[in-house]
């Protein structure tokens, strides 16, 4: 992997980090922390672009890094108008990284709206002065923050005067914030000298433990109360997300309560302001909170970049190469073990060492491909945005089990599926809110995208709570277009699988978003080319889901080897279910019909002597393997099952084509 190829692939990533920042933007215009993401991504764009000769995108981002700069400083305010302009450059951007030609004029006429964004009509982002810093320490190793609640009895100035010597104790465990609480000091007139009233809320960062901290108050324990509550602690590359708001902070430590919160936001203004103004909350709270805030933001980045320092970045080719010697290294260990019966036993011994290691390869390789679908989950919220503003629709995505993970080529192909259901969700699914209204429902449409393992494969789901499916226009269509004919009777599924044919379509009229036809029998075959299936069940008034069900890998697979007239048959372990024996006298008993009994009921098989036209006999006692697909079980009837065999799964070469 060239420089340049370097750049594009880190170009990418942050712009889709840039994406999904300014979705968040949109709901949080007060979040200093998404603003200053933003602005990083784009200094770094800007900056690498410079260093590996893309200079159209270098200059181009420099004029909206400076927009963002000037938030950042208060100079300029976030609103919607903004999010939207960025969005649209992140286009171009991507466009310019990727090679393609972006006009001129295009580009000019973006950094002029830019320029006209009216400022008065903005909303100006959250800022606050933060003080009370502790001089830092180290933070190396598993560093955890601590919100620390020193509160000293009344009588404590009795035996302890001063309590320099315990922050000077804490100022050599790490780095923190100190704030001093004087809510508590009374008037003049009921002002006692040798009382105390104040008390201390620490937030520090340290490597050194809860139980150090603790030893720094021993002298005191019994004239204080001592609050020590652990707020990050051994964060992963999983755990990383934005830093808590200023609100959530405030409602966890139990400063305000949550209704307190959701009245003082709905007035607009800045939050920590009005809550002082509300008298709910005094300064000193607010800059507690601000200090939580911000040593969780930098321990979590901290932690991002260490993670980040750690891994190696790998091209994709390379690493389909390594499956692919992985798979052949799988081949010949099959075969090995197929003649490991006729070796001696050092030899025995040997190939099933060489079988272990070989799993452990295999497994390992593959877990180099998976890829939590989380990543491609993301991508669907500026689709939602864009089509609902399209379509005069309000629309909420849920996203939900994105850390399932699978493997790389099968979220690349689930992009294009996913894009079409999720337009069809949007554009016929969701109604408008005035039609939503008028039936009891909620003005905003949900649509939900959920990920979750199945055995040895992966559902996906995208739900909607839209009108659901139109039985009788689907019939009236299918009629029509000649699929069925008049009077014919189809369950509801039947009904609803018609939607995958091509150029099917309902709508009355062709629009931007769907109406030709095109779309879900596109979705059918790109999940039937990753060898899966897709479900479609739906509910008059409810709304509709669509079930996409994936293998987890499509390179190697754990199958069962058998044998049929010298012919050798692998079958996916994961359907299997039992295996049963069918002797000559049972095949004469089903009088030519081809199935078993299982547990007092008639199972149909397949005889894979007959489906293959095979000659020879059929031996005295053969085996049926029962095996479960898409809810309905099958036999298989084979001549002997030979045990388990690890198979390579590959696209046959263009010669066979």
């Amino acid at each position: 992997m060239d420089e340049t190829d370097i750049f594009k692939t880190e170009a990418i990533e942050l712009l889709d980090e840039l994406e999904e920042a300014l979705l968040k933007l949109e709901e949080d215009s007060e979040n200093m922390d998404l603003v200053n993401r933003i602005f990083r991504a784009l200094h770094t764009i800007k900056g690498s672009g410079a260093m590996f000769g893309f200079e159209d995108v270098s200059d181009f981002t420099h004029n909206i890094e400076t927009t963002y700069d000037a938030v950042r400083s208060g100079e300029s305010l976030v609103s919607p108008d903004l999010v939207s302009l960025t969005l649209a450059a992140c286009d171009i951007i991507r466009l310019m990284v990727n090679g393609e030609q972006v006009g001129g004029e295009k580009r000019d006429s973006l950094i002029a709206q830019f320029k006209a964004i009216d400022k008065k009509d903005q909303q100006l982002p959250a800022s606050a002065e933060q003080d009370g810093q502790v001089t830092k320490g180290s933070t190396s190793g598993s560093a955890a923050i601590y919100r620390i609640n020193f509160r000293p009895k009344p009588e404590i100035f009795q035996s302890v005067v001063d309590f320099i010597p315990l922050f000077d104790e804490l100022r050599a465990l790490g780095e923190g914030t100190v704030i001093c609480h004087t809510s508590s000091v009374p008037g003049l007139q009921g002002l006692k000298a040798e009382t105390c009233y104040l008390s201390w809320e620490i937030i520090l960062t340290t490597n050194q433990g809860e139980n150090a901290i603790r030893d720094v108050f021993i002298f005191v324990e019994d004239d204080c109360d001592l609050d020590i509550i652990t707020l990050e602690h051994d964060v992963t590359i999983d755990d990383i997300a934005p830093a808590p708001l200023l609100g959530e902070i405030l409602v966890a430590k139990g400063d305000v309560s949550p209704e307190q919160l959701a009245e003082s936001i709905a007035r607009k203004t800045l939050i920590g302001e009005q809550l002082i103004n509300d008298r709910l909350v005094v300064q000193s709270n607010i800059k507690s909170a601000l200090a939580e805030q911000e040593q969780v933001k930098k321990l979590r980045t901290e932690q991002q970049e260490a993670v980040g320092a750690n891994s190696v970045r790998v091209p994709a080719d390379k690493l389909d190469s390594l499956v692919d010697l992985v798979g052949e290294l799988v081949i010949v260990q099959a075969r090995l073990s197929q003649h490991t019966s006729s070796l001696d036993p050092v030899s025995i011994s040997i190939a099933e060492e060489v079988e272990r290691l070989t799993t452990e390869l295999r497994d390992n390789a593959m877990s180099l491909r998976m890829q939590p679908v989380g990543n491609l989950f993301g991508k669907f919220k500026r689709l939602i945005r864009d089509l609902s503003k399209d379509l005069d629709k309000e629309i909420d995505l849920i996203l939900e089990g994105g850390e399932t993970e699978l493997d790389k080529t099968v979220v690349e192909q689930l992009n294009n599926p996913l894009v079409h259901i999720i337009r069809n969700c949007v554009d016929h699914g969701i109604e408008t809110p005035e039609v939503r209204a008028a039936h009891g429902k909620s003005k905003t449409g949900t649509i939900r995208l959920t990920a979750e393992h199945a055995g040895a494969n992966v559902e996906i789901c995208i739900s909607d709570d839209g009108a659901g499916l139109d039985v009788e226009a689907i019939r009236a269509k299918a009629i029509e277009r000649g699929i069925a004919t008049e009077g014919a009777v189809f369950t509801d599924q039947e009904i609803f699988s018609l939607i995958f044919e091509p150029g099917f379509s309902t709508a009355g009229k062709v629009s931007d978003v769907s109406g030709r036809g095109v779309g879900m029998d596109v979705v059918k075959r790109g999940v039937q080319a990753l060898r899966g299936v897709v479900e479609v069940n739906s509910r008059p008034g409810k709304g509709t889901t669509i079930t996409i069900k994936l293998p987890l890998t499509l390179a190697i697979i754990d199958g069962l080897l058998v044998e049929t007239a010298e012919e050798m048959f692998v079958i996916p372990q994961a359907v299997v279910i039992e295996c049963y024996e069918q002797t000559l006298s049972d095949i004469a008993n089903s009088h030519g019909n081809n199935v078993i009994r299982v547990m007092d009921k008639m199972v149909p098989y397949v005889c894979l002597r007959q489906r293959f036209g095979l000659d020879g006999e059929i031996p005295p006692s053969r085996r049926v393997i029962m095996c479960e697909t898409n809810g309905k079980k099958i036999g298989l009837a084979v001549d002997r099952v030979i045990g388990s065999y690890q198979t390579v799964i590959k696209p046959l070469g263009d010669i066979y084509k």
